[in-house]
């Protein structure tokens, strides 16, 4: 990304402004696993799983579950969800999704925090997978 100051910028700007948003760091966490599951990216599983549990103190088990869009918190497991269906729909989700998270307590900002935390791991898994980023993580690979 720093051979483009413009789209280091960005994604810099992108991710800051998140990180003081509705959504706690954990669920922002969890939602780049499941997100980097999804468009297999071992780069960013690897980061994310080494961030989950060695600074979030994540378990294994958690990690594992947010991997699949799930979680033991009702209103966590909706926004895997919801950033699962909006991933894979490549944003075309329908209104029951959107119905099913807010009755699971998600309110307007937070799915459209759900929308930019997808947005922003989406741009960081296409741009590992393209690049080929050696993985300087403990390696973890998303067809396990």
């Amino acid at each position: 990304m720093a051979n483009s100051p413009a789209l280091l910028n960005g994604y810099l700007a992108l991710s800051a402004a998140l990180a003081h948003g509705h959504l706690r760091p954990a669920v922002r966490e969890q939602i780049a696993l499941a997100i980097a599951q999804r468009n297999g990216c071992d780069y960013c599983m690897s980061a994310h799983t080494f961030a989950a549990q060695h600074v979030m103190h994540m378990e294994a088990a958690s990690v594992d579950a947010a991997r699949h869009a799930h979680s033991d918190d009702p209103k966590t497991e909706a926004a895997l969800r919801l950033a699962a269906d909006i991933n894979d729909a490549r944003g075309g989700i329908t209104d029951a999704q959107l119905d099913t998270a807010k009755a699971a307590g998600l309110d307007d900002a937070d799915i459209a925090e759900v929308v930019g935390n997808v947005a922003l791991n989406v741009l960081t898994n296409y741009f590992n997978k393209t690049a080929d980023v050696d993985i300087d993580f403990p390696p973890v690979r998303t067809t396990a």
